[in-house]
């Protein structure tokens, strides 16, 4: 299972977050993502990680303040500063953990700002593709469905392609996250091929319920058989929620699926 990667954040929730990178070794996964590390100091989880033998291959940028509704910053306007900020932890904290990918997130947006933020967006997109230019760290851009988010800045997979043409960075890429892309767009296979040459990461999770890819409306047996057969070579995150205790599910999800 050289390819998965455990979603931390949502995989082995019983557990305290930093226990998590130590029971997805034990469950026969030696790569972790999560989405806001930075509770946790860089020594603290480069310890963690190291002592267990676990690589952390992907994080989130900081959502701001979710008692407010926010949910990214990089298309926030008036926040711009911040933004900055956010990413520059974030950049830090993945050069020093060897983290490969940052999900940079958006912002949570009103429809009467939507078009004022889609541009700011973009100009700190650009900003934000500069610096991470030979760092070996790749700034994922994922779309999220209107149902879990319906604020969200960005919610399509075509619309964040169409972002990525015209800032043109290779550095800049799509987070292809099968769950927000089925709900929101469907034909997986033929999204998967178009947009192939933009993805720079793959999650997956069952739809619609988000937990283990074993159930729901996606095959994913040939989803991932169509990943397999690609020239694809990053990895895939299983960034779901486990219906009951996370390395039980993990085992009979990953029988199911062929591996």
């Amino acid at each position: 299972m050289p390819r998965f990667t455990a979603n931390i954040a949502f995989m082995f929730a019983e557990l305290p977050f930093l226990d998590r990178i130590e029971a997805a070794k034990r469950a026969g996964l030696d790569k972790v993502e999560c989405h806001f590390p930075y509770e946790h100091s860089i020594a603290e989880l480069k310890a963690r990680l190291d002592g267990a033998g676990v690589r952390m291959t992907g994080l989130n940028t900081v959502p701001g303040d979710k008692s407010i509704g926010e949910w990214g910053r990089a298309g926030m306007i008036g926040a711009e500063d911040q933004f900055r900020r956010d990413f520059d932890q974030a950049l830090t904290y993945a050069t020093a953990l060897g983290v490969v990918g940052i999900h940079t997130m958006a912002a949570n947006v009103t429809p009467e700002t939507r078009e004022r933020a889609l541009e700011l967006y973009k100009r700190n997109i650009a900003w934000a593709g500069k610096q991470a230019a030979g760092t070996g760290v790749k700034l994922l851009l994922e779309p999220l469905n209107s149902r879990d988010v319906p604020p969200y800045l960005v919610k399509t997979s075509d619309e964040i392609v169409a972002i990525l043409e015209e800032i043109d960075d290779p550095n800049v890429t799509l987070l292809f996250d099968a769950y927000h892309i089925q709900i929101m767009e469907g034909d997986l296979t033929k999204r998967f091929e178009r947009h192939f040459d933009r993805i720079g990461h793959i999650q997956i999770a069952a739809v619609p319920s988000r937990a283990e890819p074993d159930e729901g409306e996606v095959d994913f047996r040939h989803f991932l058989k169509l990943v397999d057969d690609s020239s694809y070579a990053g990895l895939v995150g299983l960034e779901y929620k486990p219906r009951g205790e996370t390395a039980e599910g993990l085992a009979a999800c990953l029988r199911n699926l062929g591996y």
